[in-house]
C-alpha cells in the first residue's frame, strides 16, 4: 500500500519537474534558433539535400565508384537539374508571380464593387440585416492591401536574390556535408551511451528518409497532376497556384488546407465559379494522395497520435518558424523510436532478470 503510494508521488514529481523543465528548454532553443536563425536555417537545409542525395551516392558506390566521384557526379547532376529548372520552371513561376501582383488590384476592385452589391440586395431584402460595418471594414483592408501591393513587389525582387545566394551556399554546403559528413555525425553520435547511440542512429535515418523523400513526391504529385487540370478547366495563372498548392504540402498535417485556402480566396475575388472548381479538384487530388499514396509511402513510420503530431508542428513553428513545421514530425517520431528501443530493452532485461531469479527455485 504504502510502496504503490510512494511510486505514484515519485511519478507526480518527475512529471512535475519534467514540464518546466522542458518548457524552459524550448524556449532556450528558441531564442537560440532565432539569433542564429540564418546559418542554422542553411545548414538544415543543406543537411536535409545532404541526407536525401547520400542514397544516390550510396548507389553508385554500390558499382564500383569512389565516394569522392560518386559525390561530384551527384552534385554535377543536382546543379544539372537547378539549371534546367532556372531556365525553364522558375522563369515561369517569376513571371505568373509578377502578373499576379498586377492583377490583384482589379481583382480587389471587382470584389469591392461585388460586396457593395451585395450590401444593396442586403438591404432590400433584409432590412433588419446591417452589413455596412463589414462592408467598411473589407474596404479598409482592401485599401491598406492595395498600398502595400508595390513594396512587396519590391521585396519580391530582393527575396529572389536572397533565395537564390543562400541556394548556392546550401549546394555547396551539401557537397561538403556529402564528403565528409559521416566523420562529423559519428563523431558526435559517439559522444552519447552506446544503448542509445544504436537507436537514435537507426529511428533518425528511418524517419528522415521516409518523411522527406516522401513527402517530396507527395508534393511533386500535386503539382503534376493539378496543373494540366487547371489548364483544361481555364484556371488563371494555372502553373503557379499548382505549385503553390503543391510546395505547402510539404507543411505536414496543415499545409494542403492552408495552400489550397489560399488559392481559392484569391480566385474569388476574379470569379466565384472557378474558385469552387479549383477547391473542388484541388480537395479531390489531395484526398487520392492522402488515402491511396501516403500509406504506401509513409505508412506508420511515426506511429504518433495525431494529436502529438499537432503539438509537434505547433512546438516546432514556435522554436523554428517555417523550418520547424518542416522537422517537427520526423524529431518527434525520431524521439518517440529511440524511446520504445530503450523501453523495450529495459523491458527485456527486466524479464531476464526474473527468470534468472526463478530457476533455483525451479530446480
Amino acid at each position: 500500500m504504502w510502496m504503490d503510494r510512494w511510486a505514484s508521488l515519485q511519478n507526480l514529481l518527475i512529471y512535475g519537474l519534467s514540464i518546466p523543465i522542458i518548457a524552459l528548454n524550448v524556449g532556450l532553443l528558441s531564442l537560440l534558433f532565432h539569433y542564429f536563425r540564418h546559418p542554422l536555417t542553411i545548414l538544415s537545409i543543406a543537411a536535409i539535400l545532404a541526407f536525401l542525395l547520400n542514397y544516390l551516392v550510396k548507389f553508385l558506390e554500390r558499382i564500383r565508384i569512389s565516394r569522392s566521384l560518386a559525390v561530384t557526379i551527384v552534385l554535377l547532376l543536382t546543379l544539372t537539374l537547378l539549371i534546367l529548372m532556372g531556365i525553364t520552371l522558375i522563369p515561369l513561376v517569376i513571371n505568373q508571380t509578377i502578373q499576379l501582383s498586377d492583377k490583384i488590384p482589379d481583382w480587389l476592385n471587382s470584389f469591392q464593387s461585388q460586396l457593395e452589391e451585395l450590401e444593396t440586395v442586403a438591404k432590400r431584402r433584409l432590412p433588419l440585416i446591417n452589413l455596412q460595418i463589414l462592408a467598411n471594414q473589407i474596404n479598409a483592408s482592401i485599401e491598406n492591401l492595395l498600398q502595400l501591393l508595390p513594396f512587396g513587389a519590391v521585396g519580391f525582387a530582393g527575396t529572389l536574390v536572397s533565395i537564390l545566394v543562400n541556394a548556392v551556399l546550401v549546394v555547396v554546403l551539401a557537397f561538403y556535408m556529402l564528403l565528409y559528413g559521416d566523420r562529423v555525425w559519428y563523431s558526435l553520435l559517439n559522444l552519447l551511451p552506446e544503448k542509445i547511440r544504436v537507436p537514435l542512429n537507426k529511428s533518425l535515418q528511418l524517419n528522415f528518409h521516409y518523411f522527406f523523400l516522401s513527402q517530396f513526391l507527395l508534393a511533386m504529385f500535386m503539382v503534376a497532376s493539378l496543373t494540366p487540370i487547371f489548364l483544361i478547366i481555364r484556371i488563371p495563372f494555372a502553373f503557379l497556384f499548382a505549385v503553390v498548392i503543391g510546395i505547402s504540402q510539404l507543411i505536414p498535417f496543415i499545409g494542403a488546407t492552408l495552400g489550397i485556402g489560399l488559392v481559392t480566396i484569391l480566385l474569388l475575388l476574379q470569379d466565384w465559379w472557378l474558385a469552387i472548381q479549383l477547391a473542388f479538384f484541388s480537395i479531390l487530388m489531395q484526398q487520392i494522395k492522402d488515402n491511396l499514396l501516403a500509406p504506401k509511402l509513409l505508412g506508420n513510420f511515426t506511429g504518433l497520435n495525431p494529436i502529438w503530431i499537432f503539438v509537434a508542428i505547433l512546438v516546432g513553428f514556435e522554436i523554428a518558424g517555417l523550418l520547424g513545421t518542416l522537422v517537427a514530425i520526423p524529431i518527434a517520431g525520431t524521439i518517440k523510436g529511440t524511446f520504445d528501443v530503450l523501453k523495450k530493452q529495459n523491458s527485456t532485461k527486466s524479464v531476464s532478470r526474473v527468470t534468472i531469479h526463478q530457476e533455483p527455485f525451479e530446480k
